[in-house]
């Protein structure tokens, strides 16, 4: 019985170095990238659809802000190079941009 303890103990040491968390987080990075990007055209959807009075549109304005910053989270975290600044960039901006309108124009609703 403590044997078994013992090698199970070894078994999950061996799986838990470096190289492994390693390929563990490019392989979460990489769902969580894929994911991100889902949600990117999600919110670019629902944008377009749009509400049909003010308070619907900051509501929809608001849900847009809250994603985009998840996804500069994600984008942030896993990706590098020129596809980390494009992608971060435009996450960013569009933030930004719908951000500034919720200041503007949906106060008290």
């Amino acid at each position: 019985m403590i044997a078994y303890g013992l090698r199970a103990a070894l078994l999950a040491a061996a799986l838990l170095t470096p190289g492994s968390l390693r390929a563990q987080s490019e392989a979460a990075c990489a769902r969580d990238v894929l994911v991100a990007g889902s949600m990117q055209r999600q919110a670019v959807e629902q944008l377009e659809s749009g509400g049909d009075d003010d308070a619907s549109r900051c509501r929809v304005w608001q849900r847009h802000v809250e994603t985009m910053r998840r996804i500069a989270g994600v984008y942030g975290r896993c990706l590098s190079g020129p596809e980390r600044t494009e992608r971060l960039g435009q996450v960013q901006s569009s933030e930004k941009e719908f951000s500034g309108l919720l200041r503007t124009r949906c106060r008290g609703l």
